[in-house]
C-alpha cells in the first residue's frame, strides 16, 4: 500500500468525480461550487484567497482531500481573528499569510478532513502543520469542521474555539401552520403580522429551483446581492460569473426566492440545497418593504423545506432575530495552529475565556426559546 499526498493549487487538478465521490451529497463542497470560485476569480489572484487544495492518494486512487487556501486576510471566514492578527503586527511579526481550511464566504459545519479513513486524516493534519512550517505562516486554521473531522483535531491537540448559530429544523410539518402551532403564543402573533403586513403592500413571492432561473432573474439576484455590499460601503466578494457558473452547472441545488411588486421585482434571497438541509446564503433588495428580509429570507425557505420534506434549514452567522422564528441555537467550532508558541499560549488563555462566554450565551439563547413548553 503506498500514500502520495499532494498540495496543488487548484481543484481543478483534482478530477471532478472523484472529488465528488468522496464528498459526498454537500453541494458546498462540491467540484463544482469550488471550481467556480476558482474560475469566476472570486478565489484566487489578487483575491487573498489563493486555492492550495490538499489531496491524498492511496494505491493511486483519491482518499483525502482538503479544501485549502493561503490566506493574506482574514475577510470572508466568519470566525474573527483580527485582534490576533493585530497583537502579531505590534510585536513585530507576521500575521499573514496564513494557511486556511474552509468554504470561501460561506459559514457553514461539514467536513474538512474530507477521507477514506482515519489514517488519511492523521496525516493530513500533519501535513497541515509541516506546511504551516515549512513556508514560515503564522498559523493554521480549520473553520466549521464537522464533529468526524473535529475529533481527529482534537485528538490530535489542536487549539479549539467554540461558537454558536441558528438551524431550524422540520419536525414534519404539514405546512406552515403546523410549524407555527409549535411556537408561543406571541411569536405565532409576531410571525402573522409579518406576513400580513407584507402581503398588505401587494408583494407577491415566487420560488425559483435552478434549472428554471432565466439569465434576466440571475441579473437580478446580482443587483440585489451588490447592493447588499454597497449599503455596508463595501465590495461584493462573488463575481456575477460565479452565479452564472453555479446556475449552469449545479441548477438542482439552488433555489432563488424573488419578491415582486406590481409586477416588478425588488428584493431576492438565494439559497443552496440538497435532499437533507437547504443554507440560506445571499439576499438582497432594491426598494425597501418593511418585514420582507424575514418573508423572503426565512418564511419563504421554512415553507419550501416542508413542502420538499427537507429536515434542517441552516440560518447561517449572527442574527438573534432567528430565535424568534423558530431557528434554535446550535454549537459549532474552529481550530487553530499557532506557530509561535508565546502566542500559542496567549490565544489558549483567550479562546478558555471565550468558551466561557459562549456557553453563558448559549444558555441565554436557550431560555429565550419561542416554542411552546412541549417543544422547548
Amino acid at each position: 500500500m503506498s500514500l502520495v499526498l499532494e498540495i496543488t493549487d487548484s481543484i481543478q487538478q483534482v478530477d471532478a468525480q472523484n472529488w465528488d465521490d468522496l464528498v459526498g451529497d454537500m453541494p458546498l463542497l462540491s467540484h463544482a461550487f469550488l471550481s467556480a470560485l476558482e474560475r469566476s476569480g472570486s478565489v484566487g489572484k489578487g483575491t487573498g484567497w489563493q486555492p492550495y487544495p490538499m489531496i491524498v492518494y492511496e494505491d493511486g486512487q483519491l482518499a483525502g482531500i482538503m479544501p485549502l487556501y493561503v490566506k493574506s486576510h482574514s475577510y470572508g471566514e466568519y470566525v474573527f481573528d483580527w485582534a490576533w492578527a493585530d497583537a502579531y503586527q505590534r510585536s513585530g511579526f507576521n500575521y499573514y499569510p496564513k494557511l486556511l481550511s474552509a468554504i470561501p464566504f460561506t459559514p457553514i459545519t461539514s467536513q474538512r478532513l474530507i477521507a477514506n479513513s482515519a489514517k488519511i486524516q492523521a496525516l493530513m493534519i500533519d501535513a497541515l502543520g509541516e506546511t504551516m512550517h515549512k513556508h514560515q505562516l503564522s498559523s493554521a486554521h480549520v473553520l466549521f469542521p464537522n464533529d468526524d473531522s473535529a475529533a481527529a483535531l482534537k485528538q490530535a491537540g489542536w487549539l479549539q474555539r467554540h461558537g454558536v448559530q441558528f438551524r431550524w429544523q422540520n419536525e414534519n410539518f404539514t405546512d406552515f401552520e403546523d410549524f407555527l402551532s409549535t411556537l408561543s403564543h406571541d411569536k405565532r402573533k409576531k410571525i402573522h403580522q409579518e406576513r400580513k403586513k407584507v402581503a398588505a403592500t401587494g408583494v407577491e413571492c415566487q420560488r425559483v429551483k435552478g434549472a428554471d432561473i432565466t439569465p434576466e432573474q440571475w441579473n437580478f439576484f446580482y443587483a440585489c446581492y451588490e447592493n447588499t455590499y454597497l449599503e455596508h460601503h463595501s465590495t461584493p466578494y462573488l463575481t456575477p460569473a460565479f452565479f452564472q457558473q453555479i446556475g449552469q452547472s449545479m441548477p438542482q441545488n439552488i433555489l432563488l426566492i424573488l419578491a415582486y411588486l406590481d409586477g416588478k421585482p425588488i428584493a431576492s434571497a438565494l439559497n443552496i440545497y440538497h435532499q437533507t438541509t437547504l443554507y440560506g446564503r445571499y439576499w438582497g433588495a432594491l426598494q425597501y418593504v418593511p418585514n420582507l428580509h424575514f418573508e423572503l429570507c426565512y418564511y419563504q425557505a421554512q415553507e419550501f423545506c416542508i413542502a420538499e420534506n427537507i429536515q434542517y434549514f441552516e440560518g447561517g452567522a449572527q442574527g438573534e432575530h432567528k430565535l424568534a422564528r423558530g431557528f434554535k441555537p446550535r454549537p459549532t467550532c474552529s481550530f487553530h495552529k499557532i506557530a509561535h508558541p508565546d502566542f500559542a499560549n496567549a490565544i489558549q488563555d483567550f479562546v478558555t475565556k471565550e468558551s466561557q462566554g459562549i456557553a453563558a450565551y448559549t444558555n441565554e439563547l436557550e431560555e429565550r426559546a419561542p416554542f411552546k413548553a412541549q417543544h422547548t
